[in-house]
């Protein structure tokens, strides 16, 4: 039996949630999220709260009881308060700076790699900490682990792009005969 599933989604205020059919709608001013169930789980908003039931007793509706209720909770968040995940750029001669829709990426290659921002996404850049942020949890991992993967953190100088909270295991050098 799923323990996420049988938990209500609490919705806070400015958030409204719509359910037509197996599409659960969560809006916030202009900005929108569908999540669609395929009718594999019963959704029904009852007193402030979503509440989702399971269509049957096997294990795979319950596995589908707790992963539509933890999409909807992450789609209500986000609207709410936002996900963001902070990047840390370590290396002699490494920068990043945002221009217009573009960040532009200097990692120690022959050329500047320009990175196309994607809809719905912001990206700021302090000093050496590259910030995104956004609305869909799924959507702001992405766009971190695709700038972390232009320039993987090397384990003997930790030079490279790594998540600010990431711990580089690193290696040692060679060392010189006697």
């Amino acid at each position: 039996m799923s323990r996420i599933g049988k938990q209500p989604v609490a919705i806070p205020k400015g958030i409204e949630v719509t359910v037509d059919g197996t599409t659960i709608t969560v809006k916030k001013g202009n900005k929108s999220a569908t999540i669609p169930t395929h009718g594999r789980v019963d959704v029904e908003v009852v007193d402030g709260n979503v509440v989702f039931t399971r269509k049957g007793e096997d294990k795979e509706s319950s596995a589908f009881w707790g992963t539509y209720r933890a999409l909807t909770n992450n789609a209500i968040f986000g609207l709410d308060q936002g996900f963001k995940k902070s990047l840390e750029i370590n290396g002699v001669g490494y920068r990043a700076a945002v221009k217009g829709n573009v960040l532009e990426l200097q990692l120690g290659y022959s050329h500047p790699i320009n990175f196309e921002i994607p809809a719905g996404i912001e990206i700021a850049v302090e000093k050496n900490i590259i910030s995104v942020t956004g609305a869909d949890k799924q959507q702001v991992g992405q766009t971190a682990a695709i700038i972390r993967g232009f320039r993987k953190p090397e384990p003997y100088k930790g030079k490279g792009v790594k998540y600010t909270d990431e711990v580089i295991i690193r290696k040692a050098g060679k060392t010189a005969k006697k």
